[in-house]
């Protein structure tokens, strides 16, 4: 895999029960100086979220910090969307 490609992965957790439609975002992306970058946005679906920005010193640091916040998310309830 490229260390320039952007990956990608969109997160939902809904219940209805508790009136709870939230969305987790995580993606990588190369940074102005070469650097990876790992972007986390979150938040009520609808509604702007907030969002973090870590920076990494390569590649598969960030890849590595992306696995670890997916599992988080997952045991969390958050389920991947489709496509």
């Amino acid at each position: 895999m490229a260390h320039d490609t952007i990956h990608y992965l969109v997160l939902h957790r809904c219940d209805a029960s508790c009136n709870m439609a939230r969305y987790y975002v995580l993606s990588i992306e190369p940074s102005l100086f070469g650097d990876a970058t790992l972007i986390r946005e979150w938040g009520r679906l609808g509604q702007p979220g907030q969002r973090r920005i870590e920076l990494y010193e390569n590649h598969s640091y960030a890849v590595e910090a992306l696995e670890i916040w997916l599992q988080r998310k997952r045991r969390r309830g958050y389920l991947l969307q489709d496509g």
